[in-house]
């Protein structure tokens, strides 16, 4: 009311004093707090940025990592024998390369045959498969009009156009792959040629007490990695020349690559590589004789009990010997992880880490329990 003596409360409006009378502040260590803050956010999403740029060139460093280490026993061995180690390293890489087309190409050649023998029957195969359905069911089916619906049909037209329409994407992608080959073949050259002076760059800026370390973690790399891949190797090999003898024993067609086939996949894929490698060659030799087929697989049986017991525990008795569970659990997560690339280095990575894990890690003997 006009004229009272009443007064506002004692800091209405105005700021509240703290506990001692002084008015309250913004701590000075805010402010700062916020700008340090929003600078590490702006740092990380800068960062975020330039990794997925870069990312696939991570990858394609880390493959040909693995490849140098893959082939630097080759190289250091012709290396001691006085050949430079990029003459070496060349060689080796085109001994790699050669292999690896000519196992493309066998394998190639057999898929465009068994097109080629596909499209050549297909129309039998088409008129077998209309006698058998007016046969069976009673039917009264034209596989000359059949074979026009098929062929003049809208979706033929379509897929067609839109094959055409793909024809530059297809082209893209086969030049990316060629142009991201060369860049691991270019990557993996450098660091198996430069193998020592890359080494001596990096333990140069460590002190001593960490520079046999990492010299020694790099020979274990490069002995267990190249030692495992190498020992496969020759496994695939061995597998692929006494399955080229039986198939071509018996008469089955495409025979070298059959064996070649078997051998890498069989040795390469952990697990389940056997079961793919010789379900290809049975396949074919059903299709020529049912007999046969039976040969093939009492032969694949037989040979991969002679190879888990004989063979590979000599061959691998130097390098290191994955167990089958681990290698088919390193493959998924390294599917999981890096997709394809992920699965091809996978079961290297495992072997360097076991190696790793044999040298550093000290083991125990186990005390026998005493049941009383």
């Amino acid at each position: 009311m006009a004229g009272s003596d009443e007064t506002p409360e004692p800091g209405a409006g105005a700021p509240r004093d703290g506990p001692d009378g002084q008015r309250a502040r913004m701590p000075r260590w805010l402010p700062r707090a916020i700008v340090v803050a929003l600078a590490l956010l702006a740092c990380f999403q800068f960062a975020h940025w330039v990794f997925d740029r870069v990312v696939g060139l991570l990858v394609n460093v880390l493959i040909s990592f693995f490849f140098a280490l893959a082939i630097e026993p080759a190289v250091n061995w012709m290396a001691r024998r006085g050949m430079r180690r990029g003459l070496a390293t060349g060689l080796v890489m085109l001994a790699v390369v050669c292999a690896g087309g000519g196992f493309l190409l066998a394998l190639g050649s057999l898929l465009a045959d068994q097109i080629s023998t596909i499209g050549h029957n297909l129309p039998q195969y088409l008129d077998d498969v209309v006698v058998w359905i007016n046969k069976t069911f009673h039917t009264d089916l034209d596989t000359g009009n059949l074979r026009d619906r098929v062929l003049h049909s809208n979706w033929v037209r379509n897929y067609l156009a839109n094959g055409a329409s793909n024809v530059w994407g297809i082209s893209t992608t086969v030049i990316g792959t060629l142009f991201r080959i060369f860049t691991i073949l270019l990557f993996t050259f450098y660091l198996a040629a430069d193998g020592p002076r890359l080494r001596w760059t990096l333990c140069s800026v460590l002190p001593p007490a960490r520079q046999s370390e990492v010299l020694r973690a790099w020979d274990i790399a490069v002995v267990k990695t190249g030692g495992y891949l190498y020992s496969r190797a020759l496994m695939a090999l061995i597998s692929g020349i006494a399955h080229y003898i039986l198939l071509q024993v018996l008469g089955v067609p495409y025979a070298p690559a059959l064996a070649v086939w078997v051998g890498l996949v069989s040795q390469f894929i952990p697990t389940v590589g056997t079961y793919l490698a010789g379900a290809l060659p049975i396949l074919i030799a059903f299709t020529e004789d049912p007999w046969d087929a039976l040969w093939v697989l009492c032969f694949v049986v037989v040979y991969q009990q002679f190879e888990n017991y004989l063979l590979q525990p000599r061959i691998t008795a130097r390098t290191v010997d994955i167990h089958p569970a681990v290698a088919f659990g390193s493959v998924i997560a390294g599917t999981a992880l890096l997709g394809a690339v992920g699965a091809l280095i996978a079961i290297p990575a495992t072997a360097t880490l076991q190696g790793f894990f044999v040298a550093y890690v000290r083991r125990y003997e186990v005390a026998e329990r005493q049941d009383g």
